[in-house]
C-alpha cells in the first residue's frame, strides 16, 4: 500500500508540473501572438525631419529595410523619414530605435532585448532632387526609385531593386539578388551571391557575380555591356545593330545570334565560369 500511495503522490505531482508547463506554453505563445500582431501592424509610424547641408547624403543603416525615394515635393535640404517596427518581441522592452544625422550622415540603429523571434524595421526616407545618395546598410533589403543624381547602394546581407533612374547606378551586395528596370544611367552591379536581372536603356552596363545567374535586357544599343560570373548563365538581349562580342564559359554552351562585326564601337564582353552564355537579339 505504502508503495502505491507514493505510486500516485508521484504521478500527481508529475501531473501538476506538466499543467502547469502547458499553462507556461499557453502564456508564452499567447504572448507571442500578441506581441507579433500589434508589432506587425504597426499603424503608428514614427516620422522625423532632418536638415541636409550638402548636396549629398549618407544613409548608414544596421538592420531595417529602407525604402529611398527622390521626392518632387521635398524642398531643398529637408530628408524626411518614417519608420515602422516589423519585428515581434515575446519577453522584454520594446525595441529601441535611434536616428541621428551628422555630418550629413542619417544613421539608423535598432535595439531589440529579451526574448525577440525577430528585431527588424523599415525605413522610408524621401530625399529632395539634386542629392547625391550614398547608401550602407549591414543586413536588409533596399529599394529605390525616382533618382536623376548618383546613387550608390551597398549592402552586406540583403537583396536591392531600383526603379526609374537616369543618374549613374552602382549596386553592390554580399548575399542578395539584384533588380534594376528602367533605367538610363551607367550601370555597375555586383553580388557575391545572388542573380542580377536589368531591363534597361543603359549605354553602359557592367556586371559580376560570383555565384547567380546575369540576365540583361537593353532597350538602347549600349556602347559597352561586361557581364562575368562565377557560377551561372549568362543570357543578354541587345536591340538590332551590330556588336564586337567576345564569350568564354568554362563549361557551358555559348550562343550568340546577333549581328558581329570586329571594328564595331558598341562592345560586348559574356564570361562565366561554369554555365550557359547567350547574346541575342531581343524581342
Amino acid at each position: 500500500m505504502a508503495r502505491t500511495t507514493r505510486t500516485a503522490g508521484t504521478t500527481r505531482t508529475v501531473s501538476a508540473r506538466a499543467v502547469a508547463a502547458a499553462g507556461a506554453v499557453v502564456v508564452l505563445v499567447a504572448g507571442l501572438s500578441a506581441c507579433g500582431a500589434s508589432a506587425g501592424d504597426d499603424t503608428d509610424p514614427d516620422h522625423r525631419s532632418f536638415g541636409l547641408q550638402s548636396r549629398t547624403l549618407t544613409i548608414d543603416s544596421d538592420d531595417s529595410a529602407l525604402e529611398i525615394v527622390a521626392a518632387d515635393k521635398n524642398p531643398a535640404g529637408k530628408i524626411e523619414v518614417t519608420r515602422w517596427f516589423q519585428g515581434s518581441v515575446v519577453v522584454g522592452k520594446e525595441p529601441r530605435a535611434t536616428w541621428s544625422m551628422r555630418d550629413d550622415r542619417l544613421v539608423l540603429r535598432l535595439k531589440c532585448s529579451g526574448f525577440v523571434v525577430d528585431c527588424s524595421a523599415k525605413h522610408r526616407i524621401e530625399v529632395p532632387r539634386g542629392v547625391t545618395v550614398k547608401v550602407q546598410d549591414d543586413d536588409g533589403s533596399v529599394r529605390a526609385h525616382g533618382f536623376r543624381d548618383p546613387l550608390n547602394i551597398r549592402t552586406g546581407d540583403g537583396s536591392v531593386r531600383v526603379t526609374d533612374t537616369t543618374g549613374p547606378l552602382n549596386i553592390r551586395t554580399g548575399d542578395g539578388s539584384v533588380r534594376v528596370t528602367d533605367t538610363t544611367g551607367p550601370l555597375r552591379m555586383r553580388t557575391g551571391d545572388g542573380s542580377i536581372r536589368a531591363d534597361v536603356s543603359s549605354r553602359d552596363v557592367r556586371t559580376r557575380t560570383s555565384d547567380g545567374s546575369v540576365r540583361l535586357e537593353l532597350g538602347a544599343v549600349p556602347d559597352r555591356v561586361e557581364s562575368r560570373s562565377g557560377d551561372g548563365s549568362v543570357t543578354i538581349a541587345l536591340p538590332k545593330a551590330t556588336y564586337r562580342v567576345t564569350t568564354e564559359t568554362g563549361d557551358g554552351g555559348v550562343n550568340v545570334s546577333v549581328p558581329r562585326d570586329e571594328s564595331s564601337s558598341h562592345v560586348v564582353s559574356a564570361h562565366t565560369g561554369d554555365g550557359k552564355v547567350t547574346v541575342r537579339t531581343a524581342n
